[in-house]
This record gives C-alpha cells, sequence and structure tokens, in this order.
C-alpha cells in the first residue's frame, strides 16, 4: 500500500513540475518578445489528429 501512494505522489509531483516549467517558459517568452512566441508542442490533442497519420490537409 505504501509503494503505491509513494508511486502516485511520485507521478503528481512529476506532472506538477511540468505544468510549473512551461508556465515558467509562457512567462519568459511573455519578458523576452523578442526571442520569439512560446511555441507549444501539439500532440494528438492539437490541431491533426494521430488518426491522420501525423499529416494534416489545409484547405
Amino acid at each position: 500500500m505504501l509503494k503505491a501512494l509513494m508511486a502516485s505522489s511520485v507521478i503528481l509531483v512529476v506532472l506538477l513540475g511540468w505544468v510549473l516549467v512551461q508556465q515558467f517558459a509562457r512567462d519568459f517568452a511573455r519578458r523576452h518578445p523578442e526571442w520569439g512566441p512560446y511555441r507549444e508542442k501539439v500532440g494528438c490533442g492539437g490541431k491533426c489528429s494521430c488518426a491522420s497519420g501525423g499529416s494534416c490537409k489545409t484547405k
């Protein structure tokens, strides 16, 4: 039981850490516009779905 709680805690801490890293990157890009905008990584939930094989057809 303790191992399961510890594993869940580690996963939660890693996910929260990643959210903080993304927020730091957005804030940094906002403070330094000369370096360009923050570009999000687009995954399966982005503009093109994974079902399309990674290719997008635009009109």
